[in-house]
C-alpha cells in the first residue's frame, strides 16, 4: 500500500495536470454551444461504434442458436411442403390417403462426424425427447446424409453414407432407372451406384435422387451427379457408375430428420413377407 501511494505521490504533477485539463474541457463545454455539440457529436459516434462492436460480438456468439432455430423453422416448412407434395395413387379411390406414406421433418446439430473410417457415423444433438426415433433418414441442404441408427434422451447416432453397409434405394432422374448407392470405403467424395443393366442409356452428368421405394426417404432428395461409367468387369450384366456426392462431408453442421409415419407398418409387412428392404 505504501509503495503504491509513494508511485501516486512521484505522479503528483501529472495527475494535476490531467485534472486541470479535464476540468478546462469540461468548463469549455458546458459554457460554449458549439464546442459542446462538437464533443456530444464526437462522444455518440465513439459511443455508438463501440456498442456496434459489443453487438457484432454477441452476434457472433448467438449465430449457432440462431442456425438451430432456423434449422427447426425449415423443418416445420418442409413438412408442410411435402404435404402438397404427396403423390397420389393413379386410380382415384377413397383409400388414396390410406396408401400414401406420409413424412414428418426435424432439425438437429451435428455434434461429432467422422471420415476415416469404413463404417463412419455421425452424432447428432436431438435425442427422444425431441421425438428422435431409430430408423429415420437425415439429410442437409445438399443431399442424402444417413440414417438414425440408436437413440439416447438427449442424443442420436446415425449411420453416414459414407459407411460401407449403408444402401440407398435410388434412381437416376433422367430415365426414372432405379438401383442402389453404397459407398465403397475409398473417397469420401464419391460412392457407387449399383444394379444399373448394361443396356440403360446412362450419362455423365445425369443426377441420380432417392427413389422414395424404401420406407426412409422421401422422392427426389439430391445423392449424387454421375461422374464416370465403366463396364463392370466383375459382372457383365451390370454398369460400373461411380457418382460425386453432392453432400460435403466434411462440412455437415446441421441436418434434417426425416421421419415416414407408416415405416413400422411397410417394416412388419415388408418382415413378414421375407422382403429385403434397402434403408
Amino acid at each position: 500500500m505504501l509503495r503504491i501511494l509513494q508511485f501516486l505521490y512521484s505522479l503528483r504533477a501529472f495527475l494535476l495536470f490531467v485534472l486541470l485539463e479535464v476540468t478546462a474541457i469540461w468548463l469549455i463545454v458546458e459554457n460554449n454551444s458549439p464546442q459542446g455539440a462538437a464533443f456530444f457529436n464526437s462522444s455518440s459516434a465513439i459511443i455508438g461504434s463501440a456498442l456496434k462492436k459489443q453487438s457484432d460480438v454477441a452476434d457472433f456468439f448467438s449465430l449457432a442458436e440462431a442456425n438451430e432455430a432456423l434449422i427447426t423453422e425449415n423443418a416445420s416448412l418442409l413438412a408442410a411442403l411435402e404435404g402438397f407434395q404427396t403423390i397420389p395413387d393413379s386410380i382415384a379411390i377413397e383409400l388414396d390417403s390410406l396408401l400414401t406414406a406420409t413424412y414428418e421433418f426435424k432439425g438437429a446439430r451435428v455434434v461429432s462426424n467422422s471420415l476415416r473410417f469404413s463404417q463412419n457415423n455421425l452424432t447428432l444433438n436431438k435425442g427422444s425427447k425431441d421425438g428422435i426415433k431409430p430408423g429415420m433418414g437425415v439429410f442437409n441442404h445438399e443431399g442424402v446424409v444417413g440414417r438414425v441408427k440408436t437413440v439416447s434422451v438427449n442424443f442420436s447416432v446415425a449411420i453416414s453414407l459414407l459407411n460401407t453397409g449403408m444402401l440407398i434405394s435410388s434412381k437416376i432422374k433422367s430415365n426414372g432407372v432405379f438401383g442402389s448407392v453404397n459407398w465403397d470405403g475409398n473417397d469420401s467424395r464419391h460412392a457407387k451406384m449399383l444394379y444399373i443393366g448394361r443396356h440403360v442409356n446412362a450419362q455423365v452428368g445425369d443426377t441420380v435422387i432417392t427413389s422414395g421405394f424404401n420406407a426412409v426417404f422421401p422422392e427426389g432428395i439430391s445423392i449424387g451427379i454421375i461422374s464416370e461409367i465403366n463396364s463392370n468387369k466383375d459382372n457383365p450384366n451390370y454398369l460400373d457408375i461411380l457418382i460425386a456426392l453432392s453432400t460435403d462431408f466434411s462440412k455437415v453442421g446441421y441436418v434434417y430428420l426425416v421421419e415416414n409415419t407408416q415405416f413400422d407398418e411397410l417394416d412388419s409387412l415388408n418382415i413378414k413377407s421375407e422382403v429385403t428392404n434397402e434403408f
